[in-house]
């Protein structure tokens, strides 16, 4: 990744900030500049809670370059609180435990580096919430 588009994409990445359409409510992930539902402008920045439920999952056995070495891992549809779906890898999870309706919630984890010399990227992964004991 480019250093531009690392700044540039922080945010989305660190905070799962979103945007809200402010004439007919719609949330939409990753961020947009104009509304999916109506098309409109009048958009505004939102920090999404993280929580949500998998509404589906999948195991890669062949990673795509970069992400390779860590297969076998499990990526999910995560359709948050707030409505929009985020596609993301799962992590600190059975893999047997996994199931369609489980919540679960974001958290930071280093994705991969680019490079013995390029920016180690960290982004959003999700898994089960933490119980209080």
């Amino acid at each position: 990744m480019e250093v531009p588009r690392h700044w540039r994409t922080q945010s989305a990445r660190y905070a799962l900030e979103g945007t809200v359409c402010q004439r007919c409510g719609e949330t939409s992930f990753p961020p947009r500049d104009l509304c999916s539902r109506c098309g409109s402008g009048e958009v505004i920045a939102k920090r999404l809670s993280g929580r949500g439920e998998i509404y589906s999952y999948s195991t890669v056995f062949q990673g795509p370059n970069g992400f390779a070495e860590y297969a076998p891992y499990l990526v999910a549809l995560v359709r948050l609180a707030e409505g929009p779906l985020v596609a993301a890898q799962l992590t600190d999870v059975d893999p047997d435990a996994v199931q369609i309706g489980m919540p679960v919630e974001m958290v930071t984890r280093r994705l991969r580096e680019d490079g013995p010399k390029g920016i180690v990227v960290y982004g959003y992964k999700f898994r089960p919430p933490l119980v209080a004991g």
